[in-house]
């Protein structure tokens, strides 16, 4: 790649101050939107049973290119996109619920994902619909936007900041970190409920066989991005660590971590207790200021960035984990003063929250809304105490980014489930048909394919990406030529996913 230009790409993605969270909220909210839509034509009409031609045509249009459009086309007027997906929602509603008779007759598909569902049933481990939608729709939105910012089309408030501020990608980097955290805690389930608990080190074991990868996926993108002069961000993570360094080592840590859960038994906790620590260290000390200006003469100098925003980063990974135990573990209890607060709702018919409260997925619900809420009130407690002292860094991974992606996919996790709930909560009546629905019917197959294989596509994404940078001169393409560039590339994920999920092949890393 020609220095000058190579020179000009990291410019376009250097000195950013991103933009709003307001804003960043509507962009984000069309993929709740499109997931109403898509429920809305899936319950009502059976759109997408059987999974024709059309049906593929507008589920790659629902699933991927809305969330495309929101940071491109419509940036600047989200809300009037979320309207155009919700307006046909109400009209939808309108119908009568249908259960597919393909649903009825079909008996459940065999794959690798009903295998686990089968086993973690028999372990009380049940799998969650809308938690499928959540991860696949928050890797839909992070493999477009991985290629998109080196788009003009793309604007430049949704790319990373350089120290201090909010963005879409931002946003986006603490996302996939949460996501992993929340699908964590099967296994960590799963070790409390048998009889052989394992120790520390035979953990810590069984987390290099999930590290080594990474961290070796990690030495090739080095490698690759020094040996091609491929236009890179120091600020970002450093001189030699990229993001793949830091997913490497989630799991031993998490290892040791739950190692304190007999100590202090709530992740939510033991995350929250990480984050003020070092945000306690990142102010009282000059690790700080070491982060932000000190000059690159050592290893540790030169990714200081990596180093030490992996404590920020394990802290979201704790706090999705604790999402997940919430999610994942059957009839968990309901804190005791709610549910106190729920029997006398329930015992109430007159009541105007008693439908409310007594449908079946009222203490699902319950939970998440605890969990959003608590989030977000420590956020808004840190800004109004701390105020512009303790500004959102992503690249400190500081204690306000912690708080906030922590509350934006708590939120998200929320709204999922309600819509799963508003959609197709008792819309069969045998277990059979129930479990069906969940695991073919409710979600979309793109989604269910994109979270199958979720790094898989995401390392796909990346050699994509390297190649079109690689190839094609992106700061000089327009607008329209950029659309149809992205949303070939949209294409093309979407199409290696549902390859990758129609024959029945999961990549495991």
């Amino acid at each position: 790649m020609a220095n000058s230009y190579k020179t000009l790409k990291e410019e376009f993605v250097s000195n950013l101050t991103g933009g709003e969270i307001i804003e960043i909220t509507y962009v984000t909210a069309v993929g709740p939107a499109s997931a109403a839509l898509w429920s809305a034509l899936q319950s009502r009409l059976s759109f997408f049973d059987p999974y024709s031609g059309p049906a593929v045509v507008v589920d790659f249009l629902l699933n991927c290119c809305a969330v495309l459009f929101a940071v491109t086309v419509y940036a600047s007027q989200p809300i009037i996109l979320n309207a155009l997906l919700l307006l046909p929602v109400l009209l939808l509603l309108s119908l009568p619920r249908r259960v597919s008779q393909y649903v009825k007759a079909k008996p459940p598909r065999t794959t690798a994902d009903d295998s686990t569902e089968v086993a973690s049933s028999s372990s009380g481990l049940p799998r969650r619909a809308f938690l499928t939608t959540y991860r696949g729709s928050m890797m839909a939105i992070t493999c477009i936007a991985i290629l998109a910012v080196d788009f003009h089309a793309f604007p430049r408030r949704f790319a990373k900041v350089e120290t201090w501020g909010t963005s879409l990608m931002d946003l986006g980097v603490g996302s996939f970190v949460y996501s992993a955290g929340v699908v964590a805690a099967r296994p960590v389930i799963q070790s409390e409920c048998s009889s052989n608990a394992s120790g520390l080190l035979l953990r810590l074991r069984a987390s290099l066989r999930h590290a080594l990868p990474l961290l070796f996926l990690g030495l090739v993108r080095l490698y690759s991005v020094k040996g091609l002069d491929y236009a890179e961000h120091v600020t970002e993570y450093g001189v030699h660590w990229n993001f793949f360094f830091t997913l490497a080592l989630l799991p031993p840590f998490v290892a040791i971590f739950q190692s304190l859960f007999s100590l202090i038994p709530s992740y939510y906790l033991l995350s929250l207790l990480l984050s003020t620590a070092y945000q306690i260290i990142l102010e009282s000390t000059l690790l700080q200021p070491f982060i932000l200006t000190s000059p690159r003469t050592s290893l540790l100098s030169q990714n200081r960035e990596g180093v030490f925003s992996f404590i920020g980063y394990l802290s979201i990974f704790l706090a999705g984990l604790g999402m997940g135990m919430d999610i994942l573990r059957p009839n968990l209890p309901l804190p005791s003063m709610v549910r106190r607060y729920q029997r006398s709702i329930a015992s109430s018919p007159s009541n105007p929250f008693h439908i409310l409260i007594s449908h079946p997925t009222a203490p699902m619900i319950i939970r998440l809304s605890l969990a959003s809420t608590l989030w977000l009130l420590l956020f808004c407690i840190s800004h109004s105490i701390h105020g512009a002292s303790l500004a959102v860094s992503r690249r400190l991974a500081n204690l306000s980014y912690i708080l906030w992606v922590n509350a934006f996919n708590s939120g998200q996790l929320l709204v999922y489930c309600i819509l799963d709930s508003v959609f197709f909560t008792a819309q069969s009546n045998t277990r059979s048909q129930r479990r069906d629905l969940k695991l073919e019917y409710k979600t979309s197959r793109i989604l269910a394919a994109f979270n199958r294989n979720g790094l898989a596509i995401f390392l796909f994404a990346n050699l994509l990406t390297g190649i079109v940078n690689l190839t094609m001169p992106t700061l000089e393409l327009q607008n329209l030529q950029a659309m149809a560039v992205l949303i070939t590339y949209a294409a093309a994920i979407s199409i290696v996913a549902l390859v990758l999920d129609s024959c029945n092949i999961s990549i495991k890393l």
